[in-house]
């Protein structure tokens, strides 16, 4: 039997099964984690959809790491100003005890995923890129087996779907509300992933599959234009860097809001474990509370998030975790993390919002919601300049230990993606422990409510439950291993170059090493 080429951590069989075929046929980790995360875009409707936003972190043995911004993008190009604040649907639904959101053509922002990943293949990848996206074309055509997390949102968020005729169709297809297990099959979808194996990427930035996108737009008051698709542009850019033990550790840099607040975490983390040489709860909740602090005083509503998020780390170097206290100026997403046995890691990251409810005509496109996210919008309602990239939780992570060792490492989970991989790799990079029982261990997350306090939220668990009550801010204890808290995936090759993949118990994940 051949050795294991490949360790990767995804959510379902689906996306992993397929991941691993493309590594039997030569394929790498950047060509798993891609595959996997097209395969999911499909088996995982509602949750995320084809047409959202990703970032793609990836570590080259010998490079350095670097992340390829695919992230959504405020369009408008074209678009006269009264069609501005238009198009849009106030939906609430009842999820995480409930959320009112923009939905509708309005609330679409331009995609970037596609564009992210074709270029991560393109410049790291070892397959050609039809065989990449191959299998989602199979999965939608065929048929796929829903999952738990997938069918309980498409029935919670069903007010998102239900004003759609061809989004109703899909979500209904089973002749009620989704379950758990029943068979989805989308043929529309299949189409559109064959068209776009067979004529790549640019069908959708400037093509065919463009135009029919753009269409639909102008004649249902949307802001996304053909020349917002035609425009696209992914970025790439440096990863920004933190030491956490012996550890290396690269996450996407600004405008992510995600990668400079898990950056602000792990170096006020690996700092008191220097000066004190243990860290305990207590200094997790204080940290998350800094940083969160900091997070919804300057940058949530800045103008420009790149330059808030450097400031975030600069004011950090500067003035050190005091600093913070001093200056007062997604939700559904999926993760992939894919690490191969030449030390190549990838961590790629997507979201769609919540979903607009909208399929563009003929295609199975479920489209996004981002410009609809009250918590990534905090400007308002289209506030941003046209080209703009949208903020993002997302914090695709990838890591190098002084040994040899290689982590590719990320999670879903909205503002609770920086505290989960905050604690997680804590444990792995400071603490020592094995990848799952890093994932396993109970969370705590530092929630800023509206009014800008503070209200803690943890896993049932002794340890947890005392460093709560020891700060007296309000709190709400979970269940063990609650959704709430994200879904940690990581792929990784030890120093002797053992692969290996763990998976959270919160979320449907699967991992296979093959």
């Amino acid at each position: 039997m051949p050795s294991p080429r490949v360790a990767i951590a995804a959510p379902g069989r689906e996306p992993v099964q397929a991941a691993i075929e493309v590594v039997a046929d030569g394929g790498n980790a950047v060509d798993a984690a891609v595959t996997a995360i097209l395969v999911a875009t499909v088996t995982e409707p509602g949750i995320v959809s084809p047409m959202s936003g990703a970032f793609v972190n990836i570590w080259a043995p010998g490079g350095e790491p670097l992340v390829i911004d695919g992230n959504v993008e405020m369009p408008g190009r074209g678009r006269p100003d009264e069609r501005f604040r238009r198009g849009i649907r106030e939906i609430f639904i009842d999820f995480y005890g409930g959320i009112t959101l923009f939905a509708g053509h309005g609330s679409v922002a331009t995609p970037g995923m596609f564009a992210a990943v074709s270029e991560a293949n393109a410049r790291f990848g070892s397959a050609p890129w039809a065989r990449l996206v191959e299998p989602a074309a199979h999965y939608a055509r065929s048929g796929y087996s829903l999952g738990q997390s997938a069918a309980s949102y498409l029935r919670d968020a069903f007010p998102l779907f239900d004003h759609h005729d061809a989004t109703r169709a899909f979500v209904l297809q089973g002749g009620g509300p989704a379950v758990t297990g029943q068979i989805m099959r989308s043929p529309d979808l299949a189409n559109t992933m064959e068209v776009i194996a067979r004529d790549g990427v640019a069908t959708l930035y400037g093509g065919e599959l463009g135009e029919v996108v753009g269409a639909d737009m102008d004649a249902n008051e949307g802001l996304l234009s053909r020349e917002d698709l035609a425009a696209y542009r992914t970025v790439t850019r440096p990863a920004l860097r933190s030491r956490l033990g012996d550890w290396d550790i690269g996450v996407n840099p600004a405008p992510s809001i995600g990668g400079p607040v898990l950056t602000a975490m792990l170096r006020m983390l690996g700092q008191r474990r220097l000066e004190a040489g243990v860290s305990h709860a207590g200094d997790v909740i204080d940290i998350q509370r800094r940083v969160l602090e900091y997070r919804r005083r300057s940058i949530d509503q800045a103008h420009d998030l790149g330059e808030a998020g450097r400031e975030l780390i600069d004011t950090l170097e500067r003035l050190g975790p005091a600093g913070l206290d001093a200056v007062s100026t997604s939700s559904e997403t999926i993760h992939v993390s894919a690490v191969d046995a030449d030390g190549l890691a990838c961590s790629i990251t997507s979201s769609s919002g919540y979903g607009s409810g909208i399929t563009a005509p003929g295609t199975g496109l479920i489209l996004n919601n981002a410009l609809g996210e009250p918590e990534l919008n905090r400007r308002g309602l289209h506030a941003l300049p046209v080209g703009t990239r949208l903020a993002s939780n997302m914090a695709p992570s990838t890591a190098r230990h002084g040994g040899g060792a290689v982590l590719a490492v990320g999670s879903p989970g909205a503002d609770r993606i920086t505290t989960a991989l905050f604690q997680v790799l804590g444990g792995v990079c400071l603490d020592g422990h094995p990848l799952q029982q890093a994932i396993d261990a109970p969370r705590v997350h530092v929630a800023i409510e509206d009014d800008g306090s503070p209200r803690l939220h943890y896993e049932a668990s002794q340890v947890l439950a005392e460093a709560v009550a020891a700060t007296g801010l309000p709190s709400v204890e979970h269940p063990p291993l609650a959704m709430f808290f994200g879904g940690v995936g990581v792929a990784a090759r030890h120093d002797d170059g053992r692969l290996d993949a763990a998976g959270d118990p919160r979320r449907e994940a699967a991992t296979a090493v093959g």
